[in-house]
């Protein structure tokens, strides 16, 4: 059977078990020890009877009121030959009685035997033939009782008295005193086992804390690992995970700068191409050079228009893209709307901005490629003619719709991956809504497309989720 995956309820598992097995280990040996010392303290308790008996029966006592089992006697008895009025008897009663108090509380009997072996005097409740006969003074022990003997010769009269425990009250001690150890411990030990949880949830802290920044690592996010103060022994795990994070940054680096320079270098060349083109058109007769050299100018414009999405999805992945104060965002998407305007998308853009600021802090350089992307896709992938709308509402949400066929969920899902075209579509770069999640993930909003559009039967709706500054 498997134990938990969770390194923190392993550790909180074990420490409680063992220090569990460790309070049961000290319960069994106190108790063992407890068991022990009330074998003793019983057995000095018999021995002392025995020797204070068998010194009364000696001088000639009446043992008769010292019946260990008489409860119900009168507390104070009488030494024959001697005054009722006499100070000193009196409190040798007391003395006497007290003593015999406690020893009724063990449950003793006791027999009293002349040297033939003739009982001379036996506690009410008990007989001779409960006694082993006399074979050496000391304890003789059987599987549910204790006997003392001891023995005096006082003026050549020998008696022997036999004392008898049954080792059903000392069980009975033990176990009560058993009860009181185990009372506490039925409320330490879960407690323990609480404050060891906590403790070792406390203790596990850095690691939660390493968890969560782990998981915000992504190829936009490789900054290395804070230390969280976590334990000597997991520093130098830290140490290598930074320096592998470190070295995946410096080539994410070198990829998105390899295509950014590649792609700058490439606009003068392809400039240069696309002039030669149009002067070619305009100075040759021959109309089949002219409509190739058209082709060669359409071509170089995709080209030029790919390497400008490739500085975008550059400058999307690599810059920072988010400030450390909140901006208007209307100013930027009127200048962007105006742009398409001027290039002859005026009666196909219907533009809605909030009357208040609608603020955000995401970099406006960023806003305004993201918003031009959004734009440039609903004109080239709607349906022709159709106008667009463009929305900017409070807190910070951009919402851009177009007309178009419906698409599939499954579709929807592959837009935001680079170089896939809507409808297999070829006359788009492919990148502009993978530059639109790139720019979302990256500043953490939200990137959501639905198709058909809300309100209507078809179309497509891009909703663009910012952080909002208010």
């Amino acid at each position: 059977m498997r134990g938990p995956r969770s390194l923190q309820l392993r550790l909180a598992l074990a420490l409680g078990l063992a220090i569990t097995l460790m309070w049961l280990a000290a319960a069994a040996i106190s108790a063992h020890r407890l068991r022990y010392e009330l074998d003793v303290e019983f057995d000095s308790a018999l021995r002392n009877t025995a020797h204070r008996l068998l010194s009364l029966a000696s001088r000639g006592e009446r043992l008769n009121r010292y019946d260990l089992n008489d409860r119900e006697r009168p507390r104070w008895g009488r030494r024959f030959n001697r005054g009722e009025h006499d100070d000193k008897h009196e409190r040798d009663d007391h003395e006497d009685e007290s003593f015999f108090a406690r020893a009724r509380d063990h449950n003793f009997s006791y027999a009293i035997f002349d040297e033939s072996g003739q009982p001379v005097f036996v506690s009410e409740g008990a007989k001779a033939s409960d006694f082993p006969p006399f074979e050496r003074t000391g304890f003789l022990r059987t599987d549910d009782r204790t006997f003392f003997y001891d023995r005096v010769n006082r003026a050549g009269r020998v008696l022997t008295i036999a004392v008898m425990e049954p080792l059903a009250r000392r069980a009975a001690s033990v176990r009560e005193m058993a009860m009181s150890l185990s009372l506490p411990m039925l409320i330490v030990i879960p407690l323990t086992l609480v404050a060891i949880f906590l403790v070792v949830r406390r203790s596990l802290r850095p690691f939660r804390a390493l968890r969560e920044d782990l998981g915000r690592k992504s190829a936009y996010n490789l900054e290395p690992v804070a230390d969280h103060g976590l334990p000597s022994e997991v520093t130098p795990v830290v140490s290598s995970l930074n320096a592998l994070l470190s070295r995946l940054r410096a080539a994410f680096e070198a990829e998105r700068s390899f295509a950014a320079n590649a792609a700058h270098e490439l606009r003068t060349p392809v400039a240069g191409a696309i002039a030669q083109a149009q002067r070619l058109q305009a100075e040759t007769s021959d109309e089949h050079a002219s409509a190739r050299a058209v082709e060669i100018e359409t071509t170089l414009k995709r080209l030029n228009s790919l390497s400008e999405k490739l500085m975008q999805l550059a400058r999307a992945e690599g810059a920072r893209l988010r400030t450390d104060e909140a901006a208007d965002l209307r100013p930027i998407l009127r200048m962007i709307v105006d742009d398409f305007e001027r290039l002859g998308a005026k009666d196909r853009i219907e533009l809605s901005i909030a009357d208040e600021p609608v603020l955000s802090d995401l970099d406006p350089d960023a806003f305004g490629i993201l918003s031009r992307n959004l734009i440039e896709n609903a004109l080239k992938h709607g349906t022709p003619g159709s106008p667009i709308t463009v929305s900017l509402e409070r807190p910070a949400v951009l919402k851009i719709a177009n007309a178009s066929p419906t698409i599939s969920p499954e579709d929807l899902r592959k837009l935001t991956t680079r170089f896939v075209r809507a409808n297999g579509k070829t006359d788009g770069t492919g990148l502009g809504l993978a530059i639109v999640r790139t720019i979302a993930d990256r500043a953490n909003a939200k990137l959501t497309l639905l198709s058909p559009a809300p309100g209507r039967t078809d179309g497509l709706e891009v909703r663009v989720s910012l952080a909002s500054g208010a």
